[in-house]
């Protein structure tokens, strides 16, 4: 029963580390449009974006004077906010595919 509890721990464990980052798309203050591949790239309006991976669940996608904010959710679902230029920062509305 021990092996048993540890396997199942071990092995939702891995589930969230491996999720990566969700299909998505979302639209920010500013006309600033967001689209994520699954397990991939970040466009900020169009534009492949400079991804940085600080943990399993949270990134940031930086393009031009915008940087983009990714949170992965436990229940996968993605958090996105952004930062622009003179202080512009919000809340940014997904739309998940």
């Amino acid at each position: 029963m021990k092996k048993c509890c540890v396997l199942v721990s071990a092995l939702g464990f891995c589930s969230v580390a491996n999720a990566g980052i969700p299909l998505f798309n979302a639209t920010c203050p500013g006309e600033i449009e967001v689209h994520a591949d699954q397990g991939g790239a970040i466009y900020i309006n169009g534009k492949e974006a400079e991804l940085t991976r600080f943990s399993d669940t949270y990134y940031e996608a930086k393009g031009g004077a915008v940087t983009i904010s990714l949170m992965i959710n436990p229940d996968g679902s993605p958090d996105v906010s952004y930062t622009g230029q003179h202080r512009a920062n919000g809340v940014c509305a997904v739309k998940q595919d």
